[in-house]
Parts: structure tokens; C-alpha cells; sequence
């Protein structure tokens, strides 16, 4: 996953904005993403307005359960409390499965990157270092050429070069030599600030009137500081960025040599058992929030209570499902995430993640048909490569392994701006004719951080995907016959299709918009309300059991 190679690259190297955009001069309203275009200016999705058409019509809500996949949440923000969801079958604190589910005291959620011993897993390898690896031993360092080996094989070839050249081509030599000489001085002057400050994590608002008589910790300061300008935001913190600087040298080590097994040190599960589900544990929160605890203040931070934000969904619960480390996520615990979410009622599934490879697909694939299934919408950020989906890859996808079919209740999202912002598509945003549903706000949005009391901004589509999570959330809550299906026709058939031309992400090339995704606009929750009003609704009672976790075989 990148969801934090944005900072360094950004700043320094001037290659993909894999997740924030640099910011302009500009002052834009903090919720400029909900505002609506024809009374404001912005390219928002028109929420005032839908919330006037719900009292206008005297709708009443129920409330909708959205899981949220991610790298944990902060359980204690004042915006996000006490809309957690809670597991009523569980019995907070007693060691004990309650509900016999397989996950002992899963209140508000489950952590699959957990062990038994209450560590956790936080950085993790990237999925073409393991790919690439795992080959090597088969093929060995030169690979072979097809004609080689048997037909039966080719596919794996082709995988393994892809690997190769993911772990090679992507690496500049420049970059890893500044990272080696910058990590130990970050490394040194990090440990003073942190002494100065009182704490071991820190941001930019942190250091704002920060002053020390180490040039080593003024450099970190210096570095940081710049990191945040050029993003926009005023909360990267200290621990992102070593997470990345690290990251980083260790994609370039796994050119050479093994993938350190993060993942297997701790949770100790049968990584190749998918029915080996008893693992994890209940640490939703860990040493990584931030991501999580954005996406869910965007989905359903408590409106009109008179702090922070105001989030999209006026009457949701949110649970939180952690399977995303700070590198790539493996394919058996997003699969186990899909179904632990599915099994405890989400009715909707919103997904920021994504890589290059996915070794064990099908897995992931029979937990998508399973969602469908029972009714759930799944929507899933494109991707910050500024790449054409329609040619590469950014797994999970809603297409099946081997061309066999596509998920029918799977959206994909990809991430708009604002000219006034720097564009109307995200300079970093995956599209695609084909493989991109939708457009999103997904720059500068402004939602909730880790600790209570802090709101920030960030920018990706891991932004865009909970706006049209949040949406649906809401179209649902007001409608909530329409199944899974038809909130996705709602939503893509509700979009609002800009009156300028785009300009394709990473080129200087305008087209339409109809161009780079499949509806040819950005979501909008006014036009989406009053497109479901129109419907009548097909959900259909569904009953999810939850089957107790298989045991692997020894």
C-alpha cells in the first residue's frame, strides 16, 4: 500500500504524488468538498442541498453500518466516539468470545494484523518484494523466457518480470543515497525534539514555534516543515515519515534480498490457509490511525454538533476493520476483513487501499462474491499513481481472476479537485474509461485526526473513496429498500458532468471527463436523493450467520 509514499517523493523527487497534492496559494473553505457548484463556485457534491431536500421532504433515517478497511482508528476522537459500532453479542473486556465468532472481544471491530500476545503488525514489506522473492526460488535471478517453459507457466513469468521490474525500475539510486544519508541525522535530531517536546510523535502545528540549539533537530524541523507545505497539510508527522524513509530502503534491499516476514513474526497465523481464520486480535488503533480515523471522520464525523467536522452520513455507525499496514496488505487478511465486516451487518464497505499484485486473488475474489451475495456495497479507492487502470493493475479489482466475471455492487473511485485547488482531477489520481466509476473530492479534505480535538486535511483517493462511501451511507439511511445495486446505479447515475474539460493526470493532454472514467462525472449527494426517490426499492432480507473460525490443519 502507498498510502504514505506520498510525503518524500513529493517534496524531493518530483515523481508520482502517490498521495497528496501540493498545495496553492489559494484559501479555500475547509468543507469545500461538500459544497455544491452552482451557489458556491466549488466542485463539491451539493450536501446542504441534500439535507434540504431531506426536510423538505420529512424523510426519516435509519441508521446504515459502514465497515471501514483500513490501518486502525483513533477510538478515542471526540467526533468519531460515539459513532462506533458496537458488538451487542460481546461482552466488553472478558476475554471471552461471546458470540462465538471466532474473534474474542471484537466490540467495535477486529484487528487482523494483531498477534495473540497484543502486538502489532505496523510497517510491512511491499507485495512485489514478496512476489519477487518467493519466484527467485523457482526461476532464479535470470528469468527465463517463455519459450522456455511450459505454457502453463507463462503467466507466472510474466508476474515475475512485472515483480522484477516493479522492485528495480522504480528505484532512483539518487533518492536511496539521500535517504541513507538523511535517515541517521532525521534518526538524531527526531530523538531531541521529541525529548523537548514531550512526546515521541509530532507533527508540523507541533513544531510551528518550535526553537532548539541542535542544528540537528532544526534540520528535522526545517525538513519536516517543507514536507508540509509542499503537501498542504500541517499534520505529517515525524513517525510517517520515518515509516516511509524506511519503506523506502527496504523496497530497495528487496531487490537483492528476502522481504523481512513482519506479518508472520507476529500474528503467527497459516498464511497459506485461508480457512485458518482464528487470528488477530482487538488493537483497532495500533500505531497507525491517522489514515483510518481521516476516512471515517469524511463518512460520519457527528454533524451540527458544534466541533471539528461535520461528516457526510448524518446517521451511521462505523466499523473499523484493520488489514492495511504501512506497505502492502496480503491478500488473505482483506479477504478475512470483507467477510468479518459482511458477517456483522456492513451494509457498506469502504476500502483506501491497493497494490500491484495480488498472489492470492481468488481469495480475495469468493469474499467479494460473498459480499454481493448478502447485499453489501463495496467502494475502493483507484490508486495516487496518476496511471490508466484500464492497462495496469491496482488490486483488489471488481474483475475476476482469469476474465470469469465482475463484481456487480463495486465501485471505484477516483479523485477530483477543484481548478481553484490545482485542477478538477487530482494531479496523482488513477482513471480509466473502463475501470473508473467515478470522480470524488479527494484534494485538501479537510476531516478528523488521531487525539481528540485535531482535524487536518489530506489528500488522495483514500479521500474520494469515503465521499461516495459517506453518499451512499446517506442514500441509504433515507432509502433503505435499495440494495446494494441500486445504490450503485444511484450513484453513478447521479453525477454531475463537469463544464470544462480535464487535464489526464501526469500529461499536459485536456479531454472530457467521459474520457477518464466510465460515467464521466464526480458524485453528487443531492442529485443522488432525489434519483432514489424515484426507485422502488429491491433490498432483500438477507441473514448473515457467522460461521465460527476453521483451525488450521498442523
Amino acid at each position: 500500500m502507498n498510502k504514505v509514499s506520498y510525503f518524500l517523493t513529493v517534496l524531493l523527487f518530483s515523481g508520482s504524488m502517490a498521495f497528496a497534492q501540493k498545495a496553492t496559494t489559494e484559501t479555500t473553505p475547509k468543507n469545500w468538498h461538500q459544497l455544491d457548484k452552482a451557489t458556491t463556485g466549488y466542485y463539491g457534491i451539493s450536501l446542504d442541498k441534500a439535507y434540504s431536500f431531506i426536510k423538505e421532504k420529512k424523510l426519516k433515517s435509519k441508521t446504515v453500518l459502514v465497515a471501514i478497511i483500513d490501518s486502525g482508528i483513533d477510538s478515542t476522537q471526540e467526533d468519531l466516539k460515539k459513532i462506533f459500532w458496537t458488538n451487542s453479542k460481546e461482552i466488553p473486556g472478558n476475554g471471552k468470545d461471546d458470540d462465538h465468532n471466532g474473534y474474542i472481544d471484537d466490540v467495535h471491530g477486529w484487528n487482523f494484523l494483531g498477534g495473540k500476545d497484543g502486538r502489532d503488525v505496523n510497517t510491512d514489506s511491499y507485495e512485489a518484494a514478496r512476489v519477487y522473492n518467493a519466484m527467485k526460488a523457482k526461476y532464479g535471478s535470470n528469468i527465463p523466457d517463455s519459450s522456455s517453459v511450459p505454457q502453463s507457466e507463462w503467466a507466472d513469468i510474466a508476474t515475475y518480470k512485472k515483480a522484477q521490474q516493479k522492485l528495480t525500475g522504480d528505484i532512483n539510486p539518487q533518492e536511496i543515497d539521500f535517504i541513507k544519508q538523511m535517515m541517521p541525522k532525521f534518526l538524531a535530531g527526531d530523538s531531541i525534539i521529541a525529548k523537548d517536546l514531550g512526546k515521541s510523535e509530532y507533527s508540523c502545528k507541533d513544531l510551528e514555534n518550535y526553537t532548539s540549539g541542535s542544528d540537528t533537530a532544526m534540520l528535522v524541523k526545517k525538513f519536516l516543515q517543507a514536507l508540509c507545505k509542499g503537501n498542504g497539510s500541517d499534520d505529517i508527522s515525524n513517525k510517517e515519515i520515518i515509516g516511509q524513509m524506511n519503506g523506502e530502503l527496504g523496497k530497495a534491499d528487496a531487490a537483492t534480498n528476502p522481504p523481512r516476514e513482519y506479518r508472520k513474526e507476529i500474528v503467527k497465523d497459516d498464511e497459506t490457509n485461508i480457512n485458518d481464520r482464528d487470528y488477530g486480535n482487538n488493537d483497532l488503533t495500533a500505531e497507525t490511525p491517522f489514515h483510518g480515523t481521516h476516512c471515517a471522520g469524511i463518512i460520519g464525523a457527528i454533524r451540527d454538533n458544534g466541533i471539528g467536522v461535520n461528516g457526510i452520513a448524518d446517521n451511521v455507525r462505523i466499523m473499523m476493520v484493520r488489514a492495511v499496514p504501512d506497505g502492502d496488505e496480503h491478500d488473505k487478511d482483506i479477504a478475512n476483513a470483507i467477510r468479518y465486516a459482511v458477517n456483522n451487518g456492513a451494509q457498506i464497505i469502504s476500502m483506501s487501499f491497493g497494490k500491484d499484485f495480488s498472489p492470492q486473488k481468488q481469495w480475495v475474489d469468493d469474499a467479494v462474491k460473498y459480499a454481493e451475495s448478502k447485499g453489501v456495497l463495496m467502494v475502493h479507492a483507484a490508486g495516487n499513481d496518476g496511471k490508466n487502470l484500464d492497462s495496469t493493475d491496482n488490486f483488489p479489482t471488481p474483475n475476476y481472476l482469469n476474465n470469469t466475471g465482475r463484481a456487480k455492487t463495486w465501485i471505484t473511485v477516483g479523485a477530483s479537485g477543484d481548478p481553484k485547488l490545482g485542477g478538477l482531477v487530482a494531479e496523482f489520481s488513477n482513471y480509466g474509461k473502463k475501470e473508473v466509476d467515478v470522480f470524488a473530492p479527494g484534494v485538501q479534505i479537510y476531516s478528523t485526526i488521531p487525539t481528540t480535538n485535531k482535524y487536518g486535511t489530506a489528500s488522495g483517493t483514500s479521500m474520494a473513496c469515503p465521499v461516495v462511501a459517506g453518499i451512499a451511507a446517506l442514500v441509504l439511511e433515507y432509502y433503505p429498500n435499495l440494495s446494494a445495486a441500486q445504490l450503485k446505479y444511484v450513484i453513478e447515475n447521479s453525477v454531475q458532468v463537469p463544464d470544462i474539460k480535464v487535464t489526464i493526470p501526469h500529461t499536459d493532454s485536456t479531454v472530457n471527463m467521459s474520457d477518464i472514467s466510465k460515467t464521466g462525472g464526480i458524485v453528487n449527494a443531492y442529485a443522488a436523493l432525489k434519483l432514489a426517490s424515484t426507485l422502488k426499492g429491491e433490498r432483500k432480507a438477507v441473514k448473515v450467520v457467522a460461521s465460527k473460525t476453521k483451525k488450521a490443519k498442523s
